[in-house]
């Protein structure tokens, strides 16, 4: 049972590096350095194929494909591959061991279903020409994995630790409220991110310098079209970049006030006063990278830092919702 448990927790470890892989690819606009899936050119690496990305950049100058994006892509495919192949042992182990673990089988092969549609969104995405709706999917299935894969260990992990939880009932509606309110702020902020509208608004806390600026909700949020198009074809207006953004402003407005309120609960309830801390400091956190991505024009090292900071945020969350679950 041990090795089940360090698996599993290999695989969490490896589901958040490849989450934060799959962040820097995106920001810096590898997603489509090798155009072909799931090796690069039909080759095993992109130095196998380096004669036809050369071509490419001949063809294409500034094109999406490069030496170095075809590497950022191709690492990102092999971690999430070993990944792939992590979650199937523990859905083999969990069905083998399935009178012995605590919740049996059902969370492990869900996980691998999660697993083999993520890789089809990860076809999707090259394929399709990073169309936003199957992007975001893409991140959120791997927001989604991380989830699924904490739960899990924890799950796994108090089955011998048989640790004591205070009692937190009247925090059981709050917590989970919290949980969906991240999971949907990073599902707006995969949104601003996979339409390039991170920089739509380049001032705060105001927006092209008014409150509530110029917005085209119509195109914005239509999730069946093209990268940089509206639904019929046409060029998608800076007002839809423009209401993505802000859209995502105002959410973070309401995720940080509720949050706020729910980490002084929690430093009034026992036990929960070191939790209430850890989901403090990393909204604090986040909020900071959010408002510099703006101020300093999106660095990439920042931008991925936000990325990750959505993760551990989200993850505190699937944490306090655990205990009071638990409990």
């Amino acid at each position: 049972m041990m090795a089940y448990q360090r698996l599993i927790l290999a695989a969490l470890a490896l589901t958040f590096c490849v989450v934060v892989l799959g962040a820097y690819v995106r920001l810096s606009d590898a997603g489509l350095g090798c155009p072909d899936w799931p090796g690069c050119y039909g080759k095993l690496t992109p130095h196998h194929a380096s004669e036809m990305i050369t071509q490419a950049q001949v063809e294409q100058p500034g094109g999406p494909v490069t030496h170095a994006k075809a590497w950022k892509e191709m690492v990102h495919r092999y971690f999430a591959g070993t990944l792939g192949l992590l979650v199937l042992a523990i859905a083999v182990m969990a069905w083998r061991l399935r009178r012995d673990t605590r919740g049996g089988p059902g969370l492990p092969l869900i996980l691998l279903a999660l697993i083999v549609f993520q890789a089809l969104l990860g076809m999707w995405t090259v394929t399709l020409l990073l169309k936003p709706m199957v992007v975001t999917a893409h991140l959120l299935g791997g927001m989604a994995t991380l989830s699924l894969l904490l739960w899990l260990w924890l799950r796994e992990r108090d089955q011998f630790g048989h640790a004591y939880y205070a009692r937190a009932d009247h925090l059981h509606r709050a917590a989970l409220l919290g949980l969906v309110l991240v999971a949907t702020q990073i599902a707006l902020g995969g949104w601003v991110s996979t339409n390039y509208a991170a920089l739509a608004c380049t001032d705060f806390p105001l927006c092209q310098g008014v409150w509530v600026p110029e917005m085209d909700f119509e195109h914005s949020f239509t999730l069946h079209r093209e990268l940089g198009e509206t639904a019929s074809g046409e060029f998608l207006p800076m007002q839809a970049l423009t209401a993505i953004h802000w859209v995502h402003r105002l959410m973070a407005l309401i995720v940080f006030v509720f949050l706020a309120w729910l980490v002084t609960r929690l430093f009034r309830t026992a036990g929960y006063k070191g939790i209430g801390m850890l989901v403090g400091v990393l909204l604090l956190i986040q909020v900071t990278l959010g408002i510099s991505n703006v101020l300093f024009s999106l660095p990439i090292a920042v931008a991925v830092a936000h990325n990750a900071g959505a993760a551990l945020l989200l993850a505190s969350m699937v944490l306090l919702n655990f205990r009071i679950r638990r409990r």
